[in-house]
């Protein structure tokens, strides 16, 4: 298993990146909250050459596409960038179903713009367990479970686990190695480039089209 952490407002810019192999950050929240800290928090990740990932916490009662599309625009994604919903409305006075809809509306709508990178859904085991009825968990679950590293309490394939919160949230990946994180988090580019080369192969070559003004003409 590989080490991680999960940092917001909250945490310095200037955390310990030793051990670790991948950062989650939290980048947006509702339809106007930005993170003041991401981007250094993001160089902070990067120089010290680990997994990025970043995440969205939702108002749930708003529309999940304009708030993925807010999240969405704040960053100039880079091959490899993780996207995440933090699936969480402490407060918030929605219902399950509402809930539930919001989940899935929003990880297939940042799919559908962002189809090169890996979209996954943190949940806390309550709600997986409880609320969420057709585990879509877009490319992945991060569950948070407060138990021993990589033990989760859940029979749904994890791929990342809170385990402990201190002054960073602490995470585990379920990868062999760092490298193994990056060929996942990377594949998804080049699933998407075989995909348009499949699709261009089946199409063929683009017709030439003619002239308008007859100046190809042979005649």
């Amino acid at each position: 298993m590989l080490h991680g952490i999960d940092v917001s407002s909250y945490q310095s810019s200037a955390y310990s990146t030793s051990g670790l192999s991948f950062v989650f950050i939290k980048l947006t929240e509702g339809m106007s909250y930005v993170n003041p800290k991401w981007t250094a928090q993001r160089t902070r990740a990067r120089g010290a050459g680990l997994v990025t990932g970043f995440y969205h916490y939702p108002h749930i009662a708003n529309s999940p596409t304009a708030e993925a599309d807010h999240f969405l625009e704040q960053i100039n994604l880079t091959a490899g960038d993780i996207l995440c919903l933090d699936w969480e409305w402490y407060g918030q006075d929605v219902s399950n179903a509402r809930a539930r809809s919001y989940k899935d509306t929003w990880l297939s709508h940042v799919k559908s713009k962002a189809p090169a990178h890996r979209v996954v859904l943190y949940s806390d085991r309550s709600n997986w367990l409880n609320v969420d009825e057709d585990s879509h968990c877009g490319d992945g679950l991060w569950i948070a479970d407060p138990t021993t590293a990589g033990h989760p309490r859940v029979k749904h394939h994890w791929t990342f686990h809170q385990y402990a919160e201190s002054s960073a949230d602490k995470d585990v990946a379920n990868f062999s190695s760092a490298a193994a994180l990056r060929s996942w988090a990377g594949a998804a580019k080049a699933a998407e480039e075989e995909a348009k080369a499949a699709d261009e192969e089946v199409a063929g070559p683009a017709t030439p089209v003619a002239s308008r003004t007859g100046d190809d003409s042979k005649g």
